[in-house]
């Protein structure tokens, strides 16, 4: 295995290789990286997530170390590469690789930052190593004063859900109703939405005491799966 340095430009070298203008300009705008938004600053090489998954394949085996460098690009999808190298290898990993995984992901979260680099790989590691263990680490990045950290904690019960395991979405989406940000509202009303895609029942008894007054987005997320009907009486309020 080359050094984490090496290694870190070699990966680096290829990913901007591929770099297109076009398609960097398109993604700056479409993550909203302007003054004042919730990207700002964050700059593109322009490449697809196809491609990205496709190159991690050959690099699949490097170093967490070889990752952290590439975690501290300024570019997104050298970032974006690193994270999904992260899952891929946390899938595959015994449980000591998966720990250890797991960490770094924790003290990398400040490089995790615009939504799709949380929603795809929170299911899958901070969800994954956390669905059989104590789940406090979540509600601590819930009350984070960081977006992208309090992304992470919602977005990480997927996996729970999946497992048809709905409590920790209910209660980290309670503690999110107020958020201040449209991001989150959205995370929380996509979890809810899919508790409600394996039982409605459940989804509409946590919505019976606060559809009134949750934020509006995230009702609309929340209910986007409700026959046409029920969902209007909801937006209307005339449940």
């Amino acid at each position: 295995m080359k050094q984490k340095s090496g290694m870190v430009s070699e990966i680096q070298k290829e990913l901007r290789s591929m770099a297109d203008k076009d398609t960097a300009i398109q993604s700056q705008r479409f993550f909203k990286t302007g003054p004042g938004q919730y990207g700002e600053g964050d700059i593109f090489l322009g490449i697809r997530v196809p491609v990205l998954r496709s190159l991690a394949k050959k690099y699949q085996d490097i170093s967490l170390s070889a990752v952290s460098g590439l975690l501290k690009s300024a570019y997104h999808e050298e970032r974006l590469f690193a994270l999904i190298v992260m899952v891929n290898q946390f899938k595959k990993g015994a449980p000591e690789k998966q720990a250890a995984i797991y960490r770094h992901y924790l003290t990398h979260t400040s490089a995790i930052n615009n939504w799709d680099l949380v929603d795809l790989s929170a299911p899958y590691i901070p969800g994954a190593y956390l669905f059989e263990k104590d789940r406090q680490p979540l509600y601590d990045l819930a009350v984070s004063g960081n977006l992208w950290e309090r992304r992470i904690a919602i977005v990480s019960t997927a996996c729970f859900i999946r497992h048809q395991d709905f409590s920790d979405t209910m209660r980290l989406a309670v503690m999110l109703l107020n958020d201040r940000e449209d991001l989150i509202h959205k995370a929380v009303g996509w979890m809810l939405r899919e508790v409600g895609k394996r039982d409605q029942d459940a989804l509409e008894q946590f919505l019976k005491v606060r559809y009134q007054t949750m934020p509006r987005t995230m009702l609309r997320y929340a209910i986007e799966k409700f026959e046409e009907e029920k969902r209007k009486k909801y937006l209307k309020g005339t449940i």
